[in-house]
């Protein structure tokens, strides 16, 4: 019995352990451009929007010059970031099952795509949402409307993954089952405080229920 005919995963603190990569990148522009540095609570307030919108909001005409420093300091370092161990057996087994996966990320096309393609996972996705892609960024459900017309899915079977309320958010609003993971979440208190169909602690639990919800 198949539970799920579509999944959506998030990417930061979802599938990559990407924080302190994003936060690194972000000062490396404010220290050049502004002459600050920005604490991670600071930058995570900002977090919704795409890179480009912020860095633009933050450094007015000096953006086309900052967006290229960002984006060349986000790959050249991108060694800061790695998949969570366990991730690669949950995408190998569910593209066995031949179902449907997509992206939905508050992340711009170009940061998502070097992080996937770095951590060698682009082509696992049948579809990558990207915060470039949509109208609203998170918590509109957008992402995952264009996913399930894609598709054509019943959205009583698709599951949204991802760590923050935007995410429970964006999976309500949808009408899908929402998984939140809390393995390296900076919201956790506030996502337990919410109501998540499924909450998961380890890799190794989300991938045991993936597993299970698969069974033939």
């Amino acid at each position: 019995m198949k539970t799920f005919s579509g999944i959506i995963f998030d990417i930061d603190g979802t599938l990559t352990s990407t924080n302190e990569l994003i936060f690194a990148s972000f000062n490396h522009v404010m220290n050049k451009y502004l002459n600050k540095t920005m604490t991670n609570n600071e930058i995570i307030s900002l977090f919704g929007p795409t890179e480009d919108v912020i860095l633009e909001d933050f450094t007015g005409s000096d953006f086309p010059q900052a967006r290229e420093d960002y984006y060349n300091y986000y790959s050249q370092n991108h060694t800061m970031a790695d998949l969570y161990p366990g991730i690669m057996e949950i995408l190998t087994f569910l593209k066995s099952k031949r179902i449907p996966l997509s992206i939905f990320t508050g992340k711009g096309r170009d940061a998502a795509t070097i992080t996937l393609k770095k951590l060698k996972i682009y082509d696992n996705f049948d579809m990558i949402v990207t915060g470039d892609d949509v109208k609203d960024h998170k918590p509109s459900p957008e992402g995952i409307l264009m996913f399930i017309d894609k598709f054509k899915l019943d959205k009583n079977s698709v599951l949204m993954i991802g760590d923050s309320p935007s995410d429970i958010k964006a999976a309500h609003s949808a009408g899908v089952k929402i998984a939140s993971v809390l393995w390296d979440s900076y919201s956790k208190d506030k996502v337990l405080e919410m109501e998540s169909d499924y909450v998961f602690n380890t890799v190794g639990e989300l991938k045991e229920f993936i597993k299970t919800s698969f069974n033939d």
